[in-house]
């Protein structure tokens, strides 16, 4: 007989980082209700124990805290006035995507309107890293609402930190995802330049990750540059263009340069005009590799 349930949350949203969510809230002992207009993900999920509800309005209604988990902008304001519309008790909603500030702040604006209260909490860490807990949540807002829900949010994350007034959640997202970025192509560029001079792929990523040179994002996306497989995506190129337009866009605002990371926005291009667009990031490489005209073979 199943225990006792530690409470109820719900989340819209299902794809690799919601999906992940809610897979480890109910290993956690949450019941957790789901909602994804995508009905393959909700029978996929539906398998792990989180019950689907048919429709958001459905899942507002049960659940005190909803957990937002979205692809765009377009998604999150929808989901919003779905929400705002229902004209519910007071939830709690947590916005994890990753968007523009803007659009953060409207939808806040709106669930305060109608008496909710917003909380930004984008969290870091791949989509791999999702599926095992190993995330960091940053978040920002109410901080009462924060301290109450810690135990939800280390449900399916290994911290959760509190930076104080709403945003300030995604303000550290950009700063986290500019160096990811960074990484990302810095590892590819090694990972070629190894290759080019007839080192063994497999050699160069356990050299790397004794010495001063290596990175969690290296230890994370290295492995696929290795094999030279790029399908199973943790982070779709695709998808991770729209998180590359947002911390430029942000930055630019601000009035900040960023040349390092301004530099790998062609390699990402690149990835997606050569048919990387919905493999990982990792598949940077294979871009590298082919202006590099590199020949996978034996080592030397």
């Amino acid at each position: 007989m199943a225990g006792k349930k530690k409470g109820t949350v719900g989340i819209v949203g299902l794809g690799i980082m919601g999906g992940a969510f809610a897979k480890n809230l109910v290993a956690s002992g949450w019941r957790v209700i789901g909602y994804d207009v995508d009905t393959k993900r909700c029978k996929a999920l539906a398998r792990l124990g989180v019950e689907i509800a048919p429709g958001l309005k459905t899942l507002a209604a049960k659940v005190p805290t909803i957990i937002t988990s979205l692809p765009s902008p377009k998604a999150l304001e929808a989901t919003v006035a779905g929400i705002a519309a229902a004209k519910l008790p007071r939830r709690v909603v947590i916005e994890a995507s990753t968007f523009k500030l803007e659009d953060k702040i409207r939808a806040e604006r709106a669930l305060k309107k109608a008496g909710h209260i917003a909380l930004d909490c984008p969290v870091s860490g791949t989509g791999s890293q999702a599926q095992v807990k190993d995330l960091i949540v940053y978040a920002s807002g109410n901080a009462r609402a924060i301290k109450k829900l810690r135990p939800m949010f280390l449900g399916f994350s290994r911290g959760v930190y509190d930076l104080g007034v709403y945003g300030n959640g995604s303000r550290m997202k950009y700063v986290a995802n500019l160096l990811v970025a960074i990484h990302n192509v810095a590892s590819a560029e090694a990972m070629v330049l190894g290759m080019k001079a007839g080192l063994d792929p497999k050699m160069i990523f356990e050299m790397v990750t004794k010495g001063a040179g290596n990175s969690r994002v290296f230890e994370l996306r290295a492995p696929m540059m290795v094999k030279n497989r790029y399908g199973e995506a943790t982070m779709k190129t695709k998808i991770w263009q729209k998180d590359m337009d947002v911390i430029g866009s942000f930055a630019r605002k601000i009035g900040v340069r960023t040349p390092t990371f301004s530099a790998t926005i062609p390699v990402y291009e690149a990835a997606i005009r050569q048919g990387h667009g919905m493999e990982d990031t990792a598949s940077v490489c294979a871009v590298l590799e082919r202006l590099a005209k590199v020949k996978r073979g034996k080592s030397r």
